[in-house]
């Protein structure tokens, strides 16, 4: 089978889209031989941020000459961007040779009878990834946490340091109702006597308390490091890292939200924490030139302001409409949106009520949690009342169709999903 056919068969191997647990993997990675993947490793949790941290961390360590590999979730455009070596996408054939590995291992002992251990799709990748990482010689692996963290495949691994981005709510039918709940699933990636960094100014009390149960060294935010704005003439230099006895004045990150700063915060807290000796050319490096997709990505279509964007919960529509209101446009600023059915979809609308003008809803076709435009329709009616929403049938659509109308000076904000930005990326010819 090519990737493709492994992906599709990948998805028909367990009667769940997401089955939380580490017994099935542990005992495939068991089976496997797999041990640890790299020297280091540093695991990353968190509603939001988590790509951009990884990214942070990725960038400053390979700048310093280290061996790296990432491995993140979900992919925007294509499956490969999930495993990353040395900076670089797996290839096909490397994925196909993994999987290829995880099915005997999963398959063994069926011919005697037993039973095939069901794996998810996220749960093959996250195998797939080890494999790939453990054959590479890496001095340091970042494996970003797919959902929560104490049950999510990665948490097999343990981590040298652990980082949690932010805690807030999302997926709160399988990790919890409020914050207290969700940090304490988040809070499964620490390990005794080991780092852990918590990027948020204040964390739940239930993540804190865990760290102190099991002995996990935590590195706050605003309290073992803080980040300062700097006011002075040098614009290399806008802001600032410290923590008792070292500091660094650093660019802004080319990331361009409000959060960025506090993403590359933690980056480098938790490469600190690995002391393993990064100066801080490569710091100031890594922080200037860490990218990844979809993040505020800016474009220029004849005058028009694009920003596509993979905001997909309240938290992250709340930093979306705070950048909004620091970089007003000079026309009207209009959004194409596409949700999955299982979010907080008024909660994502409500902070941006007031500076987006038009809404154009579309239907999401390529996952079966997308939702219709109609249906999206129907679910913010009153939290769009008074506004002007248009129903198109494809994000393409109603993407073509806001640029078409839209003049010069105009922005088109696109976001709610990773599916919504995919598919305005393609659009735009980044693929």
């Amino acid at each position: 089978m090519d990737l493709n056919q492994w992906l599709d068969h990948q998805q028909r191997q367990h009667p769940d889209a997401i089955a939380l647990g580490l017994d099935r993997v542990r005992d495939v990675a068991h089976r496997l031989g797999l041990t640890q993947p790299a020297r280091h490793v540093i695991t990353v949790a968190g509603t939001n941020g988590k790509g951009s941290t990884v990214a942070f961390i990725e960038a400053i360590a390979r700048t310093a000459g280290l061996r790296t590999g990432a491995y993140t979730s979900p992919h925007l455009l294509r499956y490969n961007e999930r495993v990353r070596i040395a900076g670089m996408d797996a290839r096909d054939e490397d994925l196909v040779a993994a999987f290829e590995r995880i099915e005997a291992a999963r398959m063994q002992g069926v011919e005697l009878g037993g039973e095939p251990i069901a794996l998810t799709y996220f749960e093959y990748g996250t195998l797939a990834a080890l494999l790939l990482f453990e054959h590479s010689g890496l001095d340091l692996a970042i494996l970003e946490v797919g959902l929560g963290g104490r049950l999510d495949a990665v948490n097999i691994v343990d981590a040298d340091v652990a980082v949690i981005t932010t805690v807030d709510l999302d997926h709160q039918s399988l990790l919890g109702d409020d914050r207290e709940t969700i940090g304490l699933e988040k809070a499964g990636i620490m390990r005794a006597g080991r780092p852990v960094v918590l990027g948020e100014i204040d964390p739940p009390a239930s993540v804190l308390r865990h760290a102190y149960r099991i002995g996990a060294a935590a590195i706050r935010a605003g309290c073992d490091y803080l980040i300062d704005a700097l006011d002075d003439d040098d614009a290399a230099a806008r802001w600032r890292w410290r923590e008792p006895g070292w500091q660094i004045d650093l660019p802004d990150p080319a990331l361009a939200a409000p959060a960025q700063r506090a993403n590359a915060a933690a980056a480098i807290a938790a490469l600190r924490a690995l002391d393993i000796g990064i100066g801080d050319e490569a710091i100031a490096e890594g922080v200037r030139s860490a990218c990844i997709g979809a993040r505020l990505q800016s474009f220029d279509r004849d005058g028009v302001q694009i920003v596509v964007d993979v905001a997909h919960n309240p938290q992250a529509a709340r930093e979306l409409a705070a950048w909004l209101a620091a970089h007003p446009s000079r026309g009207a600023t209009w959004a194409v949106f596409s949700a999955l059915g299982d979010k907080d979809l008024v909660g994502i609308v409500a902070p941006l009520r007031e500076p987006i003008q038009s809404w154009w809803l579309a239907s999401l076709h390529d996952t079966p949690r997308g939702l219709l435009a109609a249906a999206l329709a129907e679910r913010l009616r009153e939290a769009l009342v008074g506004t002007n929403v248009v129903l198109c049938d494809e994000v393409a659509q109603a993407l073509s169709t806001a640029c078409t109308q839209a003049r010069p000076g105009d922005r088109v904000l696109v976001f709610g999903s990773f599916h919504t930005a995919a598919v305005a990326l393609r659009w735009l010819g980044e693929v």
